[in-house]
């Protein structure tokens, strides 16, 4: 009896997390009974929420529209203005390109053909498939380029395993390999420690099928068991080559602002707190971040090879010589699975150019260092954004036709295509960070926090940066992406206007860590979908994500503080930010 009520309790202890928490935070508005207080439990009861997900995320992200009216911060009809942004106009256009992309299978023809130019030795697979996935992440969604690519990785595996020739180049790493772990307890992992809403045996619910049948084939033997006669080097090139997938989607979206919604997050927050602010564009952000991801994705393939492969090396300078038949057999896999695409489609070729226009007009809109074609309407002078140019090329795929008229008339893409690809829960989360922003802001909850943490000015800039960074990056590992970086913009803002440094100095650094979510499984959809594959366990991706981390945060130091100062002044203090009287200043 006591055993069936303490099982009952367990199961309803999300019920009570949800009643407990805003009793416990209650004291703030009734006690103090201050605006900044309201606010501050507005804020703490949607971070609670956000963190543990006791209830979905979107729907957390509606409290504000609750809360701020009840508690007079702000109007209804204000806070719904909140919900709608020009953030959600750029995501609508960039998700019509990327389901034409995936509709089409042009993603299958760019990630075959970055593999079949790297070659098939595990280690420069690795490199080939990881390069693949980043560079489609930096277009798409993470979870939608994992989904992508590993049906095709998964493919390959199978043929490498299938081959029976045991000898293969390079050696393993005796000192940080993991025990061997048979199939059945990876499978039985995989359902006790997946992602929330992403069930092991379906893609999840923002995946769309592709049309592809080399891919549908592919993704049906993500259930099937492993052979059984898998060498222990089998088993390590299997896990390197997933968890490779996995971190290269998170480190190929910090790219682009479009690449993941934490960048596209910090955007419109700049737009929204910074309204004077305009040099937080697509090109400076490329020019930022790109490096930023070639570094990672270069030290994260040699930490992997070295973690999983082995420490030897040598291939890197090795030219030509003998296939093993593990070889031949991938390399076979890859150019079968490149012929069945055939010449590339009119409908390809179409998405191609309107991806590449899109990225044209993205990067000559305003580029700073040159007068951009923005400058063409000098009367609308920012009335132009990233937004539009989206916007128009995405409508031009529900108006082309998909066929030569002699079919019926069918667009490159439906609205049933759009519906299924577009994320709604992103953009709804979104949308309350934005009112909880505007919230502490006329609360007055915002000067309060930059008044609480002036003492920090006393601190060197870099010191202050690398310990929010540190911080950002723990808790993404428990929290979603968009969810962390919702919290801490409007506490890390304030932080920068306290010590008098350039709010980007602080707000870029942590919105691109917040992508690095890379010790769990359940980090985030892209490492949930991979682990279902079943090629390892947790403690793997533990032991790579801890090397990952800090590849990540000290490559986005080293950017910050080197070639980021001249790209956004990060070394005065702007004009387009306010200047609070009595703090400290600090320079870096």
């Amino acid at each position: 009896m006591l055993r069936r009520l303490s099982r009952g309790l367990w199961n309803y202890r999300s019920v009570a997390l949800i009643a407990f928490t805003p009793l416990l935070l209650l004291p703030l508005p009734l006690v103090i009974e201050t605006k900044e207080a309201e606010c501050a439990f507005v804020l703490l009861l949607m971070a609670t929420f956000w963190v543990t997900e006791v209830i979905p995320l979107s729907m957390t992200a509606m409290l504000p529209a609750i809360f701020f009216p009840v508690f007079g911060i702000m109007k209804s009809s204000d806070v719904a203005k909140e919900y709608f942004k020009d953030f959600h106009l750029l995501l609508v256009g960039v998700t019509c390109l990327a389901t034409s992309i995936e509709k089409w299978g042009l993603h299958r023809r760019i990630a075959l053909r970055l593999v079949t130019m790297v070659g098939v030795n595990p280690a420069w697979l690795m490199l080939g498939f990881m390069s693949g996935c980043a560079f489609l992440s930096m277009w798409v969604q993470n979870t939608s380029a994992v989904t992508m690519v590993m049906p095709i990785v998964e493919a390959v595996l199978q043929q490498i395993l299938k081959a029976k020739e045991v000898g293969c180049a390079g050696e393993d790493n005796p000192n940080l390999q993991l025990e061997e772990t048979d199939v059945e307890k990876m499978k039985e992992t995989v359902s006790d420690q997946k992602h929330p809403g992403v069930p092991a045996e379906t893609p999840p619910c923002d995946q769309i099928q592709t049309v592809s049948q080399p891919a549908a084939a592919a993704q049906v033997a993500v259930l099937q068991p492993a052979a059984p006669s898998r060498s222990k080097r089998d088993l390590m090139i299997c896990k390197a080559m997933c968890i490779s997938v996995a971190y290269s989607s998170n480190i190929g979206g910090i790219s682009t602002l479009p690449g993941t919604s934490p960048n596209l997050i910090f955007s419109e927050y700049i737009n929204q707190i910074y309204p004077n602010c305009d040099c937080v564009n697509f090109g400076n952000w490329l020019l930022l971040c790109l490096p930023i991801s070639v570094i990672m994705l270069l030290l994260t393939w040699m930490w992997l090879c070295w973690l999983f492969i082995g420490s030897d090396f040598k291939f890197l300078w090795r030219c030509g010589g003998e296939q093993s038949e593990k070889d031949r057999a991938a390399r076979r896999v890859i150019e079968d699975e490149y012929r069945s695409l055939g010449p590339m489609s009119s409908q390809e070729i179409f998405t191609g150019v309107v991806f590449l226009l899109m990225v044209l007009l993205w990067l000559t809109r305003s580029p700073g260092f040159i007068p951009g074609w923005a400058s063409l309407f000098p009367h609308n002078s920012g009335y132009i954004t990233d937004a539009t140019v989206a916007l128009l090329l995405g409508l031009l795929f529900f108006i082309v036709p998909a066929y030569e008229p002699s079919r019926k008339y069918e667009a490159m893409i439906s609205w049933k295509d759009f519906q299924a690809s577009m994320p709604w829960k992103v953009a709804l989360l979104v949308g309350g960070g934005f009112a909880l922003a505007e919230g502490t802001k006329e609360s007055g909850l915002s000067l309060w926090v930059a008044e609480l943490l002036t003492p920090l000015g006393d601190l060197p800039v870099l010191a202050t940066i690398t310990v929010a960074c540190i911080i950002v990056t723990t808790v993404t590992e428990v929290a979603s992406n968009a969810a962390t970086i919702t919290i801490f913009l409007p506490i890390l803002s304030p932080l920068a206007e306290a010590i008098h440094v350039n709010p980007l100095y602080v707000l870029i650094p942590t919105t691109l860590c917040t992508s690095f979510s890379f010790l769990l499984p359940v980090s985030n959809p892209p490492n949930a979908v991979v682990f279902a594959y079943g090629h390892f366990n947790t403690m793997d991706m533990v032991k790579a994500g801890l090397g990952v981390n800090v590849i990540g945060v000290l490559s986005t130091l080293l950017a910050v503080a080197t070639w980021g100062v001249p790209l956004f002044s990060l070394d005065r203090y702007p004009d387009w930010a306010p200047v609070l009287p009595g703090f400290n200043t600090t320079t870096p």
